[in-house]
């Protein structure tokens, strides 16, 4: 039987809490550490799609972990003081507030390197490709954030929705799944990301809530999430964890 959520959750913060990083990173450990918080949603999801295909779910634990350096290495570098400029990430001091600039610019380039490293990790180049395309579409939509181009959904797909597909794509990939068979998972991650990005809005009134108010937001956020549920059940898988997931994230208040 497929591990619930929270079963899933457990298993990549004790992966994360033995995970042993490159010793010459010294003490720069203690702000990466820092930065390692959050509710893993990325990698539980990614654990979710190697437990509804079969796969061994411990064997992804290293893609899941990387997905989430990834997620924190630009959280980090997000709230420096020459792009969002937060003193606070989730009620403490932001990694650059707490060890400096120079130290959340290292420790932010550490966790990708390490993030790579796990990646790498596999007998297939898979998921690392993977984890890289992410990556610089993440970059680039965090670009067009703070350059104030490009269209609002174009920003959203690559500076969130990437990520949220990456984390489907290193399951598949490091399962070994055959190309062929992967673009209805491929479809449902692309409606996860487009769902998450715009509750997050509702939120924090932002984003869609700015372009199309908070009733059309949410009218935006509830198609998104029934198309993903669509794409589910499309897929010949046990997926009725991954289906919390998207009525979970439909309906997050936080």
């Amino acid at each position: 039987m497929p591990r619930n959520p929270e079963q899933l959750r457990a298993l990549v913060e004790g992966y994360l809490d033995e995970l042993v990083l490159t010793p010459e990173l010294g003490t720069l450990a203690e702000p990466m550490r820092h930065a390692l918080g959050g509710k893993r949603v990325r990698p539980v999801l990614c654990l979710a799609t190697g437990d509804a295909i079969g796969a061994p779910v411990e064997n992804l634990l290293p893609a899941a972990a990387a997905i989430e350096l990834v997620h924190s290495f630009s959280l980090v570098h997000d709230d420096l003081p020459a792009l969002d400029d937060d003193r606070e990430r989730r009620g403490a001091p932001s990694v650059w507030a707490q060890f400096g600039e120079a130290g959340a610019v290292l420790a932010g380039d550490a966790l990708l390197a390490e993030a790579f490293r796990l990646a790498l990790s596999y007998g297939t180049s898979a998921v690392a490709r993977e984890l890289v395309e992410a990556t610089l579409a993440m970059i680039g939509g965090q670009w067009l954030d703070i350059s104030g181009t490009g269209e609002l959904d174009e920003l959203h797909r690559l500076k969130t929705g990437a990520l949220f597909s990456a984390s489907i794509g290193c399951a598949l990939a490091a399962a070994e799944v055959p190309s062929a068979e992967q673009q209805p998972w491929r479809e449902f991650a692309a409606e996860l990301g487009l769902l998450f990005q715009i509750v997050d809005d509702i939120l924090d009134g932002d984003g869609y809530v700015e372009d199309m108010g908070p009733d059309g937001a949410r009218r935006l956020a509830d198609e998104a999430a029934e198309r993903a549920q669509v794409r589910l059940g499309e897929i010949d898988a046990d997926t009725d964890v991954l289906s919390g997931i998207v009525s979970d994230l439909a309906s997050r208040t936080v």
